[in-house]
Protein backbone atom coordinates (compact mmCIF):
# COMPACT_ATOMS: atom_id res chain seq x y z
CA UNK A 1 0.00 0.00 0.00
CA UNK A 2 2.41 2.41 -0.50
CA UNK A 3 2.08 5.49 -2.58
CA UNK A 4 5.62 6.89 -2.81
CA UNK A 5 9.35 6.97 -1.20
CA UNK A 6 11.19 10.41 -0.85
CA UNK A 7 11.62 12.76 -3.12
CA UNK A 8 14.74 14.24 -4.43
CA UNK A 9 15.04 16.95 -1.14
CA UNK A 10 12.88 15.51 0.93
CA UNK A 11 13.40 14.15 4.53
CA UNK A 12 15.11 9.81 3.58
CA UNK A 13 12.67 9.32 6.52
CA UNK A 14 9.37 9.90 5.38
CA UNK A 15 7.30 7.80 3.05
CA UNK A 16 4.32 7.53 2.10
CA UNK A 17 1.77 4.69 2.65
CA UNK A 18 -0.05 2.57 5.05
CA UNK A 19 2.87 -0.12 5.95
CA UNK A 20 5.28 2.17 5.82
CA UNK A 21 3.59 4.39 8.57
CA UNK A 22 1.57 1.86 10.87
CA UNK A 23 2.29 2.80 13.71
CA UNK A 24 1.29 5.95 13.82
CA UNK A 25 -1.72 5.37 11.71
CA UNK A 26 -2.77 2.70 14.04
CA UNK A 27 -1.97 4.81 17.33
CA UNK A 28 -4.20 7.74 15.38
CA UNK A 29 -7.31 4.81 14.90
CA UNK A 30 -6.80 4.57 18.84
CA UNK A 31 -7.15 8.27 19.77
CA UNK A 32 -10.09 9.01 16.84
CA UNK A 33 -12.12 6.42 18.84
CA UNK A 34 -11.56 8.22 21.83
CA UNK A 35 -12.39 11.27 20.26
CA UNK A 36 -15.78 9.61 18.78
CA UNK A 37 -16.54 7.87 22.45
CA UNK A 38 -16.92 11.65 23.45
CA UNK A 39 -19.68 12.14 21.08
CA UNK A 40 -21.58 8.58 22.22
CA UNK A 41 -21.86 9.63 25.70
CA UNK A 42 -24.55 12.19 24.62
CA UNK A 43 -26.36 9.69 22.36
CA UNK A 44 -28.57 7.51 24.30
CA UNK A 45 -28.73 9.92 27.73
CA UNK A 46 -28.81 13.66 27.33
CA UNK A 47 -32.25 14.16 25.54
CA UNK A 48 -33.11 12.15 28.05
CA UNK A 49 -31.89 14.30 30.55
CA UNK A 50 -33.33 17.61 29.18
CA UNK A 51 -36.86 15.96 28.80
CA UNK A 52 -37.21 13.96 32.35
CA UNK A 53 -34.62 15.53 34.92
CA UNK A 54 -35.02 19.08 33.80
CA UNK A 55 -38.05 19.07 33.11
CA UNK A 56 -38.39 20.51 29.00
CA UNK A 57 -41.57 20.11 27.60
CA UNK A 58 -40.35 21.66 24.13
CA UNK A 59 -38.98 19.23 21.20
CA UNK A 60 -37.07 22.23 19.96
CA UNK A 61 -35.63 23.28 23.29
CA UNK A 62 -34.26 19.91 23.85
CA UNK A 63 -32.07 19.56 20.83
CA UNK A 64 -30.59 23.00 21.67
CA UNK A 65 -27.45 21.12 23.04
CA UNK A 66 -27.06 19.68 19.43
CA UNK A 67 -27.46 22.97 17.92
CA UNK A 68 -24.60 24.81 19.79
CA UNK A 69 -22.57 21.64 18.91
CA UNK A 70 -23.41 21.49 14.96
CA UNK A 71 -22.67 25.17 15.06
CA UNK A 72 -19.22 25.58 17.13
CA UNK A 73 -18.14 22.31 15.26
CA UNK A 74 -18.52 23.72 12.26
CA UNK A 75 -16.79 26.96 12.71
CA UNK A 76 -13.65 24.97 14.90
CA UNK A 77 -13.41 22.89 11.79
CA UNK A 78 -13.39 25.97 9.21
CA UNK A 79 -10.20 26.61 10.92
CA UNK A 80 -8.94 23.35 11.67
CA UNK A 81 -7.29 23.66 8.31
CA UNK A 82 -5.59 27.18 8.49
CA UNK A 83 -4.27 26.24 12.30
CA UNK A 84 -3.26 22.96 10.97
CA UNK A 85 -0.84 24.59 8.45
CA UNK A 86 0.17 27.44 10.56
CA UNK A 87 0.58 25.49 13.80
CA UNK A 88 1.02 21.73 12.83
CA UNK A 89 -1.23 18.81 12.77
CA UNK A 90 -0.09 17.66 16.19
CA UNK A 91 -0.76 21.05 17.59
CA UNK A 92 -4.15 21.61 16.84
CA UNK A 93 -4.85 17.51 17.95
CA UNK A 94 -3.67 18.37 21.31
CA UNK A 95 -5.64 21.74 21.78
CA UNK A 96 -8.70 19.88 21.02
CA UNK A 97 -8.43 17.60 23.57
CA UNK A 98 -7.76 20.39 26.19
CA UNK A 99 -10.89 22.10 25.33
CA UNK A 100 -13.01 18.59 25.96
CA UNK A 101 -11.42 17.78 28.97
CA UNK A 102 -14.02 20.09 30.80
CA UNK A 103 -16.98 18.53 29.17
CA UNK A 104 -18.15 15.04 30.85
CA UNK A 105 -17.87 17.08 33.93
CA UNK A 106 -20.01 19.92 32.85
CA UNK A 107 -22.58 17.33 32.16
CA UNK A 108 -22.46 15.85 35.28
CA UNK A 109 -22.46 18.51 37.70
CA UNK A 110 -24.93 20.39 35.42
CA UNK A 111 -27.65 22.79 37.16
CA UNK A 112 -29.23 23.79 34.54
CA UNK A 113 -29.75 22.92 30.95
CA UNK A 114 -27.40 26.17 29.86
CA UNK A 115 -24.83 24.00 31.35
CA UNK A 116 -25.41 21.32 28.72
CA UNK A 117 -25.63 23.42 25.95
CA UNK A 118 -22.43 24.99 27.06
CA UNK A 119 -20.31 21.64 27.66
CA UNK A 120 -21.53 21.08 23.87
CA UNK A 121 -20.21 24.24 22.58
CA UNK A 122 -16.73 22.95 24.26
CA UNK A 123 -17.27 19.20 22.34
CA UNK A 124 -17.89 20.99 19.06
CA UNK A 125 -14.53 22.49 19.66
CA UNK A 126 -13.23 19.19 20.74
CA UNK A 127 -14.50 17.39 17.80
CA UNK A 128 -13.95 19.79 14.87
CA UNK A 129 -10.10 20.09 15.93
CA UNK A 130 -9.30 16.91 17.14
CA UNK A 131 -11.54 14.84 14.88
CA UNK A 132 -10.62 16.87 11.85
CA UNK A 133 -6.83 16.10 12.49
CA UNK A 134 -6.86 12.29 12.96
CA UNK A 135 -8.49 12.00 9.81
CA UNK A 136 -5.75 14.53 7.79
CA UNK A 137 -3.41 13.01 9.40
CA UNK A 138 -4.36 9.42 8.32
CA UNK A 139 -4.62 10.91 4.40
CA UNK A 140 -1.28 12.66 4.60
CA UNK A 141 0.45 9.48 5.69
CA UNK A 142 -0.78 7.14 3.44
CA UNK A 143 -0.78 9.23 0.28
CA UNK A 144 -3.33 9.78 -3.13
CA UNK A 145 -3.86 5.70 -3.92
CA UNK A 146 -5.59 4.62 0.18
CA UNK A 147 -7.12 7.84 1.05
CA UNK A 148 -10.64 5.47 0.90
CA UNK A 149 -8.83 3.10 3.17
CA UNK A 150 -7.90 5.65 5.47
CA UNK A 151 -10.52 7.53 5.92
CA UNK A 152 -12.71 3.99 6.18
CA UNK A 153 -10.50 2.94 8.59
CA UNK A 154 -10.70 6.20 10.82
CA UNK A 155 -14.22 6.65 10.95
CA UNK A 156 -14.82 2.91 11.68
CA UNK A 157 -12.57 3.89 15.07
CA UNK A 158 -14.78 6.83 15.50
CA UNK A 159 -18.21 6.02 14.96
CA UNK A 160 -18.11 2.27 16.41
CA UNK A 161 -17.23 4.01 19.45
CA UNK A 162 -20.04 6.32 19.22
CA UNK A 163 -22.02 3.69 19.11
CA UNK A 164 -20.55 1.00 21.58
CA UNK A 165 -20.47 4.39 24.46
CA UNK A 166 -24.33 4.88 23.03
CA UNK A 167 -24.93 0.79 23.96
CA UNK A 168 -23.33 1.46 27.32
CA UNK A 169 -24.37 4.89 28.45
CA UNK A 170 -28.10 3.14 27.63
CA UNK A 171 -27.36 0.06 29.99
CA UNK A 172 -25.41 2.11 32.80
CA UNK A 173 -28.34 4.69 32.76
CA UNK A 174 -30.71 1.72 33.29
CA UNK A 175 -29.04 0.50 36.43
CA UNK A 176 -27.88 3.78 37.79
CA UNK A 177 -29.56 6.28 36.45
CA UNK A 178 -29.18 8.92 33.90
CA UNK A 179 -26.25 10.94 36.14
CA UNK A 180 -23.27 10.48 36.74
CA UNK A 181 -22.90 6.87 36.07
CA UNK A 182 -23.05 6.93 32.25
CA UNK A 183 -20.83 10.25 31.63
CA UNK A 184 -18.15 8.93 33.63
CA UNK A 185 -16.82 6.91 30.28
CA UNK A 186 -16.29 10.23 29.00
CA UNK A 187 -13.91 10.92 31.66
CA UNK A 188 -11.66 8.34 30.91
CA UNK A 189 -11.64 8.84 27.12
CA UNK A 190 -10.37 12.15 27.34
CA UNK A 191 -7.91 11.61 29.50
CA UNK A 192 -6.39 8.88 27.59
CA UNK A 193 -7.00 10.79 24.16
CA UNK A 194 -4.98 13.80 25.29
CA UNK A 195 -2.30 11.69 27.27
CA UNK A 196 -1.61 9.58 24.07
CA UNK A 197 -1.59 13.30 21.52
CA UNK A 198 1.03 14.80 24.20
CA UNK A 199 3.06 11.80 24.17
CA UNK A 200 3.37 9.36 21.36
CA UNK A 201 1.53 11.39 18.17
CA UNK A 202 3.87 12.81 15.80
CA UNK A 203 3.29 15.75 13.29
CA UNK A 204 2.85 14.92 9.25
CA UNK A 205 3.70 18.13 7.63
CA UNK A 206 6.37 16.40 6.29
CA UNK A 207 4.46 13.67 4.93
CA UNK A 208 2.61 16.23 2.75
CA UNK A 209 5.77 18.41 1.66
CA UNK A 210 6.92 15.09 0.16
CA UNK A 211 3.23 14.68 -1.41
CA UNK A 212 3.38 18.12 -2.76
CA UNK A 213 7.01 18.33 -4.10
CA UNK A 214 6.47 14.53 -5.80
CA UNK A 215 2.77 15.91 -7.40
CA UNK A 216 2.94 16.20 -11.28
CA UNK A 217 1.02 19.76 -11.14
CA UNK A 218 2.26 22.15 -8.76
CA UNK A 219 -0.96 24.91 -7.78
CA UNK A 220 -0.82 28.20 -7.76
CA UNK A 221 -0.89 30.62 -4.69
CA UNK A 222 -4.63 30.11 -3.70
CA UNK A 223 -5.77 31.83 -0.28
CA UNK A 224 -8.30 30.74 1.94
CA UNK A 225 -11.52 32.79 0.50
CA UNK A 226 -10.93 31.26 -2.91
CA UNK A 227 -10.65 27.76 -1.27
CA UNK A 228 -13.90 28.74 0.67
CA UNK A 229 -15.66 29.53 -2.47
CA UNK A 230 -14.12 26.74 -4.32
CA UNK A 231 -15.50 24.08 -1.69
CA UNK A 232 -18.40 25.36 -1.42
CA UNK A 233 -19.80 25.93 -5.16
CA UNK A 234 -17.39 26.64 -7.70
CA UNK A 235 -16.01 22.95 -8.24
CA UNK A 236 -19.41 20.58 -9.21
CA UNK A 237 -17.38 17.68 -7.56
CA UNK A 238 -16.46 19.87 -4.34
CA UNK A 239 -20.04 21.21 -4.22
CA UNK A 240 -21.79 17.59 -4.83
CA UNK A 241 -19.92 16.95 -1.81
CA UNK A 242 -20.84 19.48 0.43
CA UNK A 243 -23.97 19.86 0.20
CA UNK A 244 -24.45 16.08 0.57
CA UNK A 245 -22.27 16.50 3.82
CA UNK A 246 -24.42 18.74 4.84
CA UNK A 247 -27.60 16.72 4.70
CA UNK A 248 -25.74 13.60 5.85
CA UNK A 249 -25.10 15.05 9.06
CA UNK A 250 -28.43 16.77 9.30
CA UNK A 251 -30.80 13.83 9.29
CA UNK A 252 -27.64 12.78 12.04
CA UNK A 253 -28.59 15.48 14.05
CA UNK A 254 -32.00 14.86 13.78
CA UNK A 255 -31.47 11.05 14.63
CA UNK A 256 -29.18 12.52 17.71
CA UNK A 257 -31.78 14.81 19.50
CA UNK A 258 -35.36 13.07 17.87
CA UNK A 259 -34.70 9.41 18.24
CA UNK A 260 -34.83 9.15 22.03
CA UNK A 261 -37.60 11.36 22.00
CA UNK A 262 -39.28 9.20 19.53
CA UNK A 263 -38.87 5.98 20.80
CA UNK A 264 -39.74 6.88 24.38
CA UNK A 265 -43.25 8.18 23.57
CA UNK A 266 -43.59 4.61 22.80
CA UNK A 267 -42.61 3.28 25.93
CA UNK A 268 -39.47 1.97 25.09
CA UNK A 269 -37.00 1.34 27.77
CA UNK A 270 -34.27 3.49 27.88
CA UNK A 271 -31.58 0.07 27.80
CA UNK A 272 -33.61 -0.83 24.77
CA UNK A 273 -33.36 2.83 23.27
CA UNK A 274 -29.48 2.58 23.64
CA UNK A 275 -29.54 -0.61 21.59
CA UNK A 276 -31.20 1.24 18.56
CA UNK A 277 -28.67 4.22 19.53
CA UNK A 278 -25.83 2.05 19.30
CA UNK A 279 -26.44 0.23 15.72
CA UNK A 280 -26.82 2.68 14.08
CA UNK A 281 -23.63 3.98 14.52
CA UNK A 282 -21.74 0.68 15.12
CA UNK A 283 -22.87 -0.23 11.92
CA UNK A 284 -21.91 2.89 10.23
CA UNK A 285 -18.60 2.46 11.80
CA UNK A 286 -17.83 -1.20 11.40
CA UNK A 287 -19.24 -1.37 7.45
CA UNK A 288 -16.86 1.60 6.21
CA UNK A 289 -13.54 -0.72 7.31
CA UNK A 290 -14.88 -1.75 3.75
CA UNK A 291 -17.26 1.03 2.02
CA UNK A 292 -13.91 3.03 2.59
CA UNK A 293 -11.51 1.02 0.23
CA UNK A 294 -14.63 0.06 -1.72
CA UNK A 295 -14.37 3.48 -2.86
CA UNK A 296 -10.85 3.32 -3.75
CA UNK A 297 -11.69 0.65 -6.28
CA UNK A 298 -15.49 1.58 -7.17
CA UNK A 299 -15.42 5.43 -7.20
CA UNK A 300 -16.94 7.25 -5.04
CA UNK A 301 -20.43 8.87 -7.07
CA UNK A 302 -22.09 5.24 -6.94
CA UNK A 303 -21.57 4.64 -3.47
CA UNK A 304 -22.51 8.19 -2.41
CA UNK A 305 -25.60 8.36 -4.65
CA UNK A 306 -26.76 4.95 -3.30
CA UNK A 307 -26.14 4.97 0.18
CA UNK A 308 -27.91 8.81 0.27
CA UNK A 309 -31.24 6.90 -0.80
CA UNK A 310 -30.45 3.75 1.83
CA UNK A 311 -30.18 6.48 4.59
CA UNK A 312 -33.61 7.81 3.09
CA UNK A 313 -35.16 4.35 3.17
CA UNK A 314 -34.18 3.80 6.63
CA UNK A 315 -35.18 7.11 8.05
CA UNK A 316 -38.96 6.70 6.18
CA UNK A 317 -38.82 3.09 7.57
CA UNK A 318 -38.31 4.48 11.07
CA UNK A 319 -40.57 7.45 10.74
CA UNK A 320 -43.36 5.33 9.48
CA UNK A 321 -43.50 2.47 12.17
CA UNK A 322 -44.33 1.96 15.68
CA UNK A 323 -42.50 -1.01 16.65
CA UNK A 324 -38.69 -2.37 17.96
CA UNK A 325 -38.14 -4.50 15.42
CA UNK A 326 -39.23 -2.47 12.27
CA UNK A 327 -36.70 0.69 13.80
CA UNK A 328 -34.11 -2.07 14.22
CA UNK A 329 -33.81 -2.27 10.37
CA UNK A 330 -34.74 1.29 9.64
CA UNK A 331 -31.53 2.12 12.16
CA UNK A 332 -29.36 -1.09 10.18
CA UNK A 333 -30.53 0.73 7.02
CA UNK A 334 -29.38 4.01 8.02
CA UNK A 335 -25.96 2.81 9.70
CA UNK A 336 -25.35 1.17 5.83
CA UNK A 337 -26.15 4.18 3.93
CA UNK A 338 -24.39 6.41 6.02
CA UNK A 339 -21.26 4.08 5.58
CA UNK A 340 -21.41 4.02 2.24
CA UNK A 341 -21.50 7.85 2.07
CA UNK A 342 -18.94 9.19 4.67
CA UNK A 343 -15.72 7.78 3.50
CA UNK A 344 -16.29 8.35 -0.05
CA UNK A 345 -17.42 12.10 0.59
CA UNK A 346 -14.34 12.76 2.64
CA UNK A 347 -11.81 10.82 -0.12
CA UNK A 348 -14.23 12.82 -3.23
CA UNK A 349 -13.15 16.06 -1.37
CA UNK A 350 -9.27 14.54 -1.01
CA UNK A 351 -9.07 13.80 -4.64
CA UNK A 352 -10.27 16.95 -6.29
CA UNK A 353 -8.04 19.25 -3.74
CA UNK A 354 -4.42 19.61 -4.28
CA UNK A 355 -1.86 18.69 -1.39
CA UNK A 356 -1.43 22.20 -0.43
CA UNK A 357 -4.81 22.92 0.18
CA UNK A 358 -6.39 19.82 0.85
CA UNK A 359 -6.35 20.46 4.39
CA UNK A 360 -8.20 23.96 4.05
CA UNK A 361 -10.48 22.32 1.64
CA UNK A 362 -11.39 19.27 3.65
CA UNK A 363 -11.67 22.04 6.62
CA UNK A 364 -14.48 24.02 4.71
CA UNK A 365 -16.11 20.53 3.82
CA UNK A 366 -16.40 19.61 7.29
CA UNK A 367 -17.65 23.32 8.15
CA UNK A 368 -20.79 22.33 5.68
CA UNK A 369 -21.19 18.73 7.12
CA UNK A 370 -21.12 19.44 10.60
CA UNK A 371 -23.53 22.68 9.84
CA UNK A 372 -26.00 19.88 9.16
CA UNK A 373 -26.12 18.91 13.29
CA UNK A 374 -27.14 22.09 14.07
CA UNK A 375 -29.72 22.41 10.93
CA UNK A 376 -31.24 19.23 11.03
CA UNK A 377 -31.46 19.26 15.12
CA UNK A 378 -33.38 22.90 14.89
CA UNK A 379 -35.47 21.90 11.91
CA UNK A 380 -36.60 18.47 13.24
CA UNK A 381 -37.31 19.69 16.22
CA UNK A 382 -38.88 23.05 14.73
CA UNK A 383 -41.33 20.17 12.78
CA UNK A 384 -41.75 18.16 15.51
CA UNK A 385 -43.04 20.64 17.78
CA UNK A 386 -45.40 21.46 15.19
CA UNK A 387 -46.84 18.89 13.45
CA UNK A 388 -45.38 15.65 15.47
CA UNK A 389 -42.21 13.31 15.63
CA UNK A 390 -42.83 11.07 12.50
CA UNK A 391 -43.65 14.19 10.69
CA UNK A 392 -39.84 15.39 11.45
CA UNK A 393 -38.21 12.13 10.74
CA UNK A 394 -40.12 11.39 7.45
CA UNK A 395 -39.31 15.39 6.10
CA UNK A 396 -35.65 14.85 6.45
CA UNK A 397 -35.99 11.46 4.64
CA UNK A 398 -37.60 13.58 1.67
CA UNK A 399 -34.39 15.65 1.94
CA UNK A 400 -31.73 13.41 2.35
CA UNK A 401 -33.28 11.22 -1.07
CA UNK A 402 -33.53 14.36 -2.86
CA UNK A 403 -29.52 15.34 -1.33
CA UNK A 404 -28.75 12.00 -2.99
CA UNK A 405 -30.28 12.94 -6.52
CA UNK A 406 -28.24 15.82 -6.70
CA UNK A 407 -25.05 14.07 -6.37
CA UNK A 408 -26.43 11.89 -9.03
CA UNK A 409 -26.74 14.93 -11.33
CA UNK A 410 -23.43 16.75 -10.15
CA UNK A 411 -20.79 14.89 -9.25
CA UNK A 412 -18.25 13.39 -12.22
CA UNK A 413 -16.04 10.30 -10.96
CA UNK A 414 -12.80 11.68 -11.15
CA UNK A 415 -9.87 9.39 -10.38
CA UNK A 416 -7.58 9.82 -6.80
CA UNK A 417 -4.60 10.41 -8.84
CA UNK A 418 -5.78 13.01 -11.77
CA UNK A 419 -6.75 16.31 -9.46
CA UNK A 420 -8.02 19.22 -11.79
CA UNK A 421 -6.97 22.85 -10.39
CA UNK A 422 -10.32 24.61 -11.93
CA UNK A 423 -9.42 27.55 -9.76
CA UNK A 424 -6.20 29.04 -11.54
CA UNK A 425 -4.54 28.15 -14.70
CA UNK A 426 -1.75 25.27 -13.49
CA UNK A 427 1.78 25.65 -14.32
CA UNK A 428 4.43 22.57 -14.32
CA UNK A 429 6.94 21.76 -11.54
CA UNK A 430 10.49 23.44 -12.15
Amino acid sequence: MSDAVAAPGGPPSVKLGLTENWPQFALLVLINAFVGGMVGIERTVVPLIGAEEFKIGSTTLVVSFIVSFGVVKACANLISGQLADAWGRKSVLILGWLVGLPVPFMIIWAPSWEWVVAANALLGINQGLAWSMTVIMKIDLVGPKSRGLAVGLNEFAGYLAVGVTAYLTGYLASEYGLRPAPIYLGVAYAIFGAALSILLVRDTREHVRLETAAHARQASPINFREIFVLTSFGDRNLFAASQAGLVNNLNDGMSWGIFPLFFASFGLAVDRIGILKAVYPATWGILQVATGPLSDRWGRKGLIVAGMWVQAAGLLLTGATSHFEWWLVGSLLLGLGTAMVYPSLIAAVSDASHPSWRARSLSVYRFWRDLGYAIGALSAGIIADRFGLSAAIISIAVLTFISGAVVAVSMRERAPDSIDLPQKESRPAE
